[in-house]
């Protein structure tokens, strides 16, 4: 069986798009058309490859970095630099998850629609934070709420 670049196992056959490399999505157009998807799955994963990367370079630099550095302070400071480049790399990592979960929403069709309306979510939102799962009304809402059971 032949696969078909970014098709898994047992997925639907669907045509290959043509995406302009100027492409931008337009609220003129049908809301989540072809051209639209994949210009977002084609956004997050490169997104997802670029924190892929990321962490790789940072496994090297940790493996080539384990040296006996002799000054406390010097010792200290490249531990504090580790640390603190592990946090960045675990935050990668969960971002990670939360892209394929985008990609995952794409494949079965539901991508673009807010998780509790099931309105779409802006165009605009979607281009600036294309993991989002809530569209701007519904995300301001559930902050609010949270911001009055963190105050309490």
């Amino acid at each position: 069986m032949t696969d078909i670049i970014g098709q898994s196992e047992g997925a639907e056959m669907k045509q290959e798009v043509f995406l302009p490399d100027d492409y931008r999505p337009a609220a003129d157009e049908p809301f989540m058309n072809d051209k639209q998807t994949e210009y977002f799955r084609r956004k997050l994963n490169n997104w997802k490859q670029e924190l892929m990367a990321g962490s790789r370079d940072t496994i090297e630099a940790l493996q080539d970095g384990t040296r006996n550095i002799p000054d406390v302070a010097d010792r200290a400071s490249e531990e504090t630099d580790r640390a603190l480049e592990l946090r960045t790399r675990d935050r990668a990592r969960k971002l990670v998850s939360k892209i394929e979960a985008a990609l995952r929403r794409i494949d079965e069709g539901e991508y673009g629609y807010c998780d509790v309306t099931g309105e779409p979510i802006s165009l605009k939102r979607l281009d600036a934070r294309p993991i989002a799962t809530l569209s701007l009304e519904a995300q301001e809402r559930h902050e609010r709420r949270e911001k009055v059971h963190r105050d309490d």
